[in-house]
């Protein structure tokens, strides 16, 4: 269990007492009409009952549920809810007092020794709003069985009190379950039901660090620390400390508490659920990082002793960033040591679960429980610096998740067609691509770089307030190789995964949320860059729509979904090497009430010419629906059976339906994932309302910077603007004549 970040976050844990308590997103006062009648206990009634919770219940009764809220937690626990709550019982408290004391924050062990009120303050909320989570927008309280169901270190899906959340370890072939790595759950105090709620008792006050990530990298610097001491090196030669310090938008902070930012209205075809704004706009980073025990490996000296410039001549010999300037002006974007070190950093934290992202793949469904890995999944991140593109990739035929794995999959092509072996199932191949660049750092470099989350080097990412550090088993850098291996790939992006904003502040597929059956519906404001990447202008209403349990036809299950007189601006991720590319949309056209948008793409965002003629996104397969009525459709198919006889037939016939197809900037829908809600549902290429439309065919280079607009052309604002995913597509992918292009 012990781990570098874990040893420091018990020595660092009580600077948490200096520290104001982040702003928690209640602000109401609690309704004390609605408290129970019964005789049974609630949270508050039981932990009152047992004087082994006396301490903590004199706290609960002080800490106000919020800043914004003049209810106590104790009003809080005696209300109806859903609460899991980890006490805390005397002993545990008594211990922090203790360590308070050893590290001179207060003079002696008691309540009493605390000279200033706010440090006081800040030490009542730290026990009891880091001890509670609340359950009640979603119906989840927290059983033993579901923690010990989580593997060590993925965090709990649902934020406490104070908007922190926390992640379990256990010992092998044991009971013993620790909250943070610290906190024990008592084995016979546990899962203590109430009318409303779980309690746990554990041994440990649950403090979460505060620490940032710059105050993790400044600490291995100053102790001279082995770990990731060389990488601290390089991101601080580079200048990132002030970026990688940033924990939220204090502006928007106020502006949500103080109520001058609205909940969207309720969404014409979500009726019970209104756009409402998100409660934070937090900054989270992802780091990937080589440990000291590689870096010793590869250049030769001790950690300790390895300088910015050793990592540079390495880099050089290498022939890493050929095009990069190699002069000691290290916070350049155009420094070799600058692009090596930001290769490594995603502008979102991405804890373990999240990395990429399982849901509705092919043999696949999230909600099936003890059900394995079927294909391979994959998402693909915009790098911090020089914008680059990093994939992630995970898959059933290997044990792990890699960086820039490049795999021959069995997709129906190439060996794998029906000429040859006749394998279509999208699985690893066990054969790579040719690396075939003199500037790859491995020979096998295609079989990608694997995340060891789970060593001794590992980092627990839950220990930080903003990021995620995992460590990897090699040197990563963005060859040529890796540049050209993107460009061979179809590059499918899901539409919230090319916003920071959506997963930092756990928007993106945010399984504690929802209510069963229901849709989790967040708005984005218009009068406010809450996404910094996406111009939203007066007359939009933008909605994110996350599904669970229903029969959407969506990749990864959401989608945006505007409406309004909406025009929209999205900064597009790099492409990978120069050449020329399709941009395409991945729309559902299965509703009566989808919208007409005129397309504008360039890299000059001041003027932005027009990309062809609108997209009409009403446009099916087989009927084309509007709000006056669903038509026959244009593409001469006159019912589903008709639509999916195709599959069917040969690939040569299919093909040459797929030419006819694009020609009019139509593609089907993709067989990768499935629409609905089993994994015996219709694929989406069988789908014929799952459509892919080719938006832009253009020349691109990857050290530019590409936008793309849509703007409503119909006078009808409540029609829906809809996207799911786009898709980056070479020349060299889409018209290969030796293997074409897969139908996955």
């Amino acid at each position: 269990m012990k781990t570098i970040v874990r040893t420091y976050q018990l020595k660092l844990a009580l600077v948490a007492a200096f520290v104001g308590v982040l702003f928690v997103g209640c602000t109401e006062e609690i309704d004390t009409s609605a408290r129970f009648t019964l005789t049974e206990y609630t949270v508050l009634s039981y932990l009152e009952s047992d004087s082994i919770y006396s301490e903590y219940v004199k706290l609960i009764h002080q800490v106000p549920v919020s800043s914004q809220s003049a209810s106590t937690v104790a009003q809080l626990l005696s209300a109806r809810g859903k609460y899991t709550c980890f006490a805390p019982d005397n002993e545990a408290i008594q211990d922090y007092l203790d360590s308070l004391c050893a590290k001179g924050i207060i003079s002696r062990p008691d309540w009493d020794a605390f000279s200033n009120e706010r440090t006081l303050d800040s030490v009542r909320k730290i026990i009891v709003l880091n001890s509670i989570i609340d359950g009640s927008r979603n119906g989840e309280i927290y059983e033993v069985g579901d923690i010990s169901s989580k593997d060590d270190n993925d965090e709990l899906p649902t934020a406490n009190l104070n908007d922190r959340k926390i992640y379990k370890t256990s010992i092998p072939q044991t009971d013993s379950i620790f909250i943070n790595g610290v906190a024990l759950i008592d084995l016979n105090n546990r899962d203590i039901e109430t009318i409303n709620g779980r309690v746990h008792q554990v041994h440990a006050v649950i403090a979460p660090s505060n620490d940032t990530m710059s105050d993790l990298f400044r600490q291995w610097i100053a102790e001279n620390k082995h770990g990731f001491l060389v990488v601290s090196k390089l991101i601080e030669a580079a200048g990132l400390y002030d970026t990688l310090s940033k924990t939220r938008d204090d502006v928007w902070e106020q502006l949500y508490l103080t109520k001058q930012v609205k909940d969207l209205p309720n969404h014409p075809t979500e009726p019970d659920q209104p756009g409402s704004m998100p409660e934070h706009r937090k900054y989270g980073f992802t780091i990937f990082a080589e440990s000291d025990n590689i870096w010793e490996g590869e250049i030769g000296k001790a950690a300790e002793d390895i300088t910015v410039e050793d990592v540079k001549n390495y880099l050089i010999m290498k022939g890493a960033y050929p095009e990069a300037t190699t002069d000691d002006q290290y916070k350049n974007q155009d420094n070799i040591i600058n692009q090596f070190i930001t290769y490594h950093i995603l502008p979102e934290k991405l804890s373990r679960d999240k990395l990429v992202i399982h849901y509705n793949e092919r043999g696949y469904y999230w909600k099936t429980s003890g059900q394995r890995y079927t294909i391979p999944v994959y998402d693909y991140y915009t790098t911090m610096g020089k914008r680059r593109l990093l994939k992630l990739f995970e898959s059933a035929d290997r044990e792990g998740i890699y960086l820039n794995c490049f795999p021959i999959l069995r997709n129906g092509r190439g060996k794998y067609s029906p000429e040859q072996l006749n394998v279509d199932d999208y699985h690893e191949s066990g054969e790579y691509r040719e690396v075939g660049s003199a500037h790859a750092m491995y020979p096998d470099e295609n079989t990608g770089i694997k995340i060891n989350y789970e060593t001794e080097e590992g980092a627990n990412h839950e220990n930080l307030i903003n990021g995620c550090i995992y460590p990897i088993d090699r040197i990563l850098v963005y060859t040529e190789n890796v540049r050209k291996r993107l460009s061979g790939e179809r590059i499918r992006i899901d539409m919230a995964a090319m916003f920071p904003e959506f997963i930092n502040n756990d928007i993106r597929r945010p399984m504690s949320y929802y209510p069963t059956g229901a849709t989790f519906t967040k708005g984005i404001p218009v009068n406010y860059p809450y996404l910094a990447d996406c111009q939203i202008m007066e007359g939009t209403q933008f909605y994110y729509f996350g599904a669970f349990e229903r029969s959407w036809s969506n990749y990864q299950m959401d989608e945006f979904n505007i409406i309004g007189k909406y025009e929209i601006t999205m900064r597009l991720p790099p492409v990978p090497t120069k050449g020329h590319y399709e941009i395409r949309f991945g729309v559902s056209s299965g509703s009566s009430v989808r919208s007409m948008c005129q397309v504008y793409f360039g890299d000059n965002l001041n003027y932005l010419p027009a990309a062809g003629i609108p997209m009409d996104l009403r446009i099916g397969f087989v009927r084309h629906r509007f709000s006056s009525g669903n038509q026959t459709s244009t593409f001469g198919y006159s019912s589903e059976d008709d639509y999916k006889a195709e599959l069917k037939y040969s690939m040569e016939e299919q093909d040459e339906i797929t030419k006819s197809l694009r020609a009019r900037g139509f593609m089907k829908g993709p067989k990768y994932f499935h629409c609905g809600n089993s994994t015996s549902a219709s694929l989406g290429i069988e789908c014929e309302w799952v459509t892919r439309r080719i938006m832009v065919s253009a020349d691109m280079d990857p050290d530019k910077t590409y936008y793309i607009r849509f703007k409503n052309v119909l006078n009808n604002e409540k029609l829906q603007f809809f996207t799911d995913y786009l898709e980056f597509v070479s020349k060299d992918v889409y018209d290969n004549p030796v293997e074409p292009e897969d139908y996955w």
